[in-house]
């Protein structure tokens, strides 16, 4: 059964996120290289669900494979 985008979307991923320079750089380390910099806290969570977002498409129109979290059933 092939998964849709908002199957993914609706799985629960860890968000890294870490103090840069007077900035916050955000990423999810199970899907390689899906990451955003933001100049205030509250930018956060918005720019990394579109990230998280714009890398899952791109995925799924290539059919690469996409990481679930740990512990997420499928």
């Amino acid at each position: 059964m092939k998964k849709s985008l908002d199957y993914y979307l609706s799985l629960p991923y860890a968000i890294e996120i870490i103090p840069d320079d007077g900035a916050w750089f955000a990423q999810i380390k199970e899907l390689e290289g899906c990451m955003t910099e933001v100049d205030t806290w509250e930018e956060i969570l918005p720019a990394i669900e579109e990230a998280k977002r714009l890398w899952l498409e791109v995925a799924l129109e290539k059919q690469r494979p996409i990481p679930e979290p740990l512990g997420a059933i499928g």
